[in-house]
């Protein structure tokens, strides 16, 4: 009896620094199934593993070391996959990897043509990897670097215009087929001329088909493409017989249809599909490109001698010293060791207002200085800094496992194999059972069996849905970017909501003031004032008394941590916080302070106007909630689904909001990593989560979601990562939006249904299972006449999304 050879592998072990622990590691290999023998070496500090199945062992002993509490040296890398046409194709790559020696694990992401694989260095490589993905028809990228963006960007638009004029071209050729198989059949050399119209579709706009599913079976699997390339390569090789030779079926009392029609039709019809699809794939690479865009290239460092000079960012070391210009992007992380600035940090925090950084205060890579310039000594350069980190976590969780496979692809894997099965037992029937016609009508069968079950409906049934399931999106201020967001958003029962810019307006504004006197000069001097003033606040002052008449200003002090000061028309005046007034000894009468209390309990920013004695005015900024916020949010209860809110602003500011829009779960002061390990948390307890945010710090949250939403008015950065946009930032499309998803999915059923029903009950009368017993046989013909019939019924049964509110 043959045994399987073994093999042998060592796995290198971190933290096993004694006899006990190698003992410990030795004891938990010992519970392995797949492993035929092993050792743990303390003096290579490596565990030897021994197995005739070491796809299976590898792992198993990686997971079981870890369990322990030591860790093994592996490399965790992304790769882009090329020419995967389908879900079918994604699962023979993760297949294929996981099969190799000293892989512990691979995961392919069909929507965005990737493989996350961790393997152990020592035993495979990158270009391993590789050559084993090129032998089953595919490619991999290994060759990552900071233009692989742009590369994949290139071939991505290079393949959606090749695909998009070769879809194009196959239906310009499939209309005359179509007319003349429908209406002129009798004209004279009719076949010949749909042979020659049909053979450019079929050979040379179709030939993916027949080579992908070439590819497929030569690994003895199926998908999409073998079905198309059957059916349609059987009608078009049937129909170039039968045009030739027609007096063989004439001689036997036969009518030799043809069906290049149907051939061609089939071929346009799913290019099509497979513009939609590709259409709606390949925006990962933009996000990543302009999250990197946030870290400038160069940075000017001031060396011991005080001499300023410019390097470029990857020649930054840590402990350098870097100067940073007013409206400079800031290069690395660091603390601040000279001069003062209101720094931009909403990318990090999300919130709207500029952040004081002072000495001693940290600033992080991405953000971007005010007006002011000062430097700072960098703590973390490279892939340390958070900007590195939030890069990171975006690739990270756009590169997992998508949860959701192609439902169409999953049926066709075994949808294929049964119907070529039926046609062959078909026909093999028909030989011996059918007497001397046995023969022809067995290939008669054959053929109208794999014509009925064309895939052209099936092909349909998604794409159809999905297009007026968007372009209703759209028409309703919501920008749906692919089809597995639309048919997943009817599943989430959590949605995590951003606070600024989503459920707020994301701008400081005026909403209340009181005057001791409300005189026009009063709002004048001001207005004057905080003309001058470059705090974010003083902003949100002279919008609400806009178009004011200017006063001269002189002596304007601006008083860092407090407000600013100035002379107008020769008296004193103060704008700034209450600390202000009472280091300045100014008064403040009942009426002011009675206005203001209120004001500080709901969480917004009080303003003082005073002169040198006496407090003249008080106004409160804040960030108002949108009108429509507090009836999306309600709407969302009554769908059933949990509503959190996020956001990176003070406790006392998110409280006020929650009550004010009546959400019960919320976390303050969140950064950008809390808030993508918040999404995980809850997935992780079975909850399928929507993430609704608008800046550049909820960009990581958003590719970890199920369901990601970006409003309009966000950053760009957000619209490029979500794949949903509420074009208005209206927080009630978002349950629109869920019930269009809900419509949409119902209409795909209903479309597979429609594409089945016709192959449940007409492939066994096409096989002739009628014929004993009132001698009818399908006419192929007619069969063809249901396969189109099919598709009518679902494109029509798609077009009445259009009807649904």
């Amino acid at each position: 009896m043959a045994t399987l050879a073994t093999k042998t592998i060592y796995i290198p072990l971190e933290g096993v620094e004694s006899e006990h622990c190698a003992l410990i590691v030795d004891k938990g290999l010992q519970q392995l199934r797949h492993l035929q023998s092993h050792k743990v070496e303390l003096n290579n500090n490596r565990a030897v593993i021994v197995s005739s199945k070491l796809s299976s062992a590898v792992p198993e002993a990686v997971h079981a070391i870890r369990e322990l509490g030591y860790g093994v040296t592996t490399i965790k890398s992304t790769f882009p996959v090329l020419e995967m046409t389908c879900a079918s194709c994604a699962i023979s790559v993760e297949s294929s990897i996981k099969y190799l020696d000293g892989v512990v694990n691979a995961s392919v992401n069909y929507a965005s043509a990737s493989v996350t694989v961790e393997y152990l260095p020592n035993t495979i490589t990158p270009s391993g990897l590789k050559d084993t993905v090129q032998s089953i028809g595919y490619d991999l990228l290994i060759d990552t670097n900071e233009n692989t963006t742009q590369t994949l960007e290139e071939l991505h638009e290079k393949k959606f215009k090749q695909l998009k004029w070769r879809t194009i071209k196959a239906v310009l050729f499939s209309i005359p087929v179509v007319t003349i198989g429908m209406f002129f059949m009798e004209m004279p050399y009719a076949n010949y001329i749909m042979w020659v119209l049909s053979s450019p579709v079929i050979l040379w706009y179709g030939k993916d088909f027949f080579i992908n599913a070439y590819k497929q079976a030569k690994h003895r699997s199926a998908n999409m493409d073998t079905l198309v390339a059957l059916s349609t390569g059987v009608a078009y090789v049937f129909s170039v017989f039968n045009t030739l030779f027609s007096d063989f079926w004439h001689a036997r009392g036969i009518h030799a249809h043809v069906y290049f029609e149907a051939a061609a039709v089939v071929i346009a019809f799913i290019l099509l599909g497979k513009l939609l699809e590709e259409k709606a794939k390949g925006n990962t690479s933009t996000a990543i490109k302009k999250l990197m865009g946030l870290q400038p290239k160069s940075v000017i460092v001031i060396n011991t001698e005080g001499q300023h000079i410019e390097t470029s960012i990857d020649k930054v070391n840590t402990n350098d010293v870097i100067l940073v210009k007013p409206g400079e992007k800031i290069a690395v992380d660091g603390v601040l060791i000279d001069g003062n600035s209101y720094v931009d940090e909403s990318m990090l925090s999300g919130e709207p207002l500029p952040v004081l950084k002072n000495e001693k205060d940290k600033v992080f890579a991405g953000t971007i200085n005010q007006k002011g310039s000062f430097q700072f000594r960098a703590e973390k350069v490279g892939a340390e800094t958070m900007l590195a980190q939030i890069i990171k976590m975006v690739q990270d969780a756009q590169g997992s496992k998508a949860p959701v496979q192609k439902l169409v692809d999953k049926i066709a894997g075994i949808f294929v194999p049964v119907v070529i099965g039926i046609a062959l037992v078909a026909f093999a029937s028909w030989v011996i059972f059918g007497g001397e016609n046995g023969f022809t009508q067995g290939l008669i069968a054959l053929v109208t069996v794999l014509v009925i079950a064309c895939p052209c409906a099936l092909g349909l049934a998604t794409p159809t849905a999905i297009m007026v399931g968007v372009g209703k999106g759209a028409e309703n201020g919501i920008l749906i970017k692919d089809a597995e967001s639309l048919e997943f958003t009817k599943n989430v029962n959590a949605i995590i909501l951003d606070k600024t810019g989503t459920i707020t307006q994301g701008k400081p504004v005026v909403t209340n003031t009181a005057w001791l006197e409300n005189s026009e000069i009063t709002k004048q001097i001001l207005y004057s004032i905080e003309k001058q003033s470059e705090h974010p606040l003083a902003g949100a002052v002279v919008d609400h008394l806009e178009n004011m008449s200017l006063i001269k200003i002189s002596e304007f002090e601006s008083i860092t941590g407090r407000g600013a000061k100035a002379i107008a028309n020769k008296e004193l005046y103060y704008v700034g916080n209450r600390k202000l007034l009472q280091e300045n000894n100014i008064s403040i009468s009942s009426k002011l302070l009675k206005s203001a209390d209120p004001w500080s309990t709901e969480a917004k920013t009080v303003i003082w106007f005073a002169n040198a004695t006496e407090a003249l005015a008080v106004l409160a900024i804040a960030d108002q909630i949108k009108e429509t916020s507090l009836e999306a949010i309600k709407q969302m209860k009554q769908l059933g689904i949990e509503v959190y809110m996020l956001t990176g602003d003070n406790e006392a500011t998110a409280a006020a909001i929650a009550a004010q829009t009546g959400i019960s779960d919320f976390k303050a002061e969140v950064m950008p990593e809390q808030k993508a390990a918040f999404v995980k948390s809850l997935q992780n307890e079975g909850k399928v989560v929507a993430m609704v945010g608008d800046g550049i710090n909820d960009s990581a949250a958003l590719a970890q979601a199920n369901v990601s939403i970006a409003m309009g008015k966000g950053s760009d950065i957000a619209m490029d990562v979500a794949k949903m946009t509420i074009i208005s930032s209206d927080l009630t499309k978002i349950p629109m939006a869920i019930k269009l998803s809900k419509q949409t999915v119902a209409a795909i059923r209903q479309n597979l249904f429609w594409a089945f029903i016709y192959n449940i009950i007409g492939i066994p009368i096409a096989a002739g299972v009628l014929y004993p017993f009132n001698g009818f046989l399908l006419n192929p013909m007619i069969a063809g006449a249901a396969m189109a019939f099919s598709s009518v019924s679902v494109v029509g049964n798609s077009l009445l999304l259009k009807l649904k509110k």
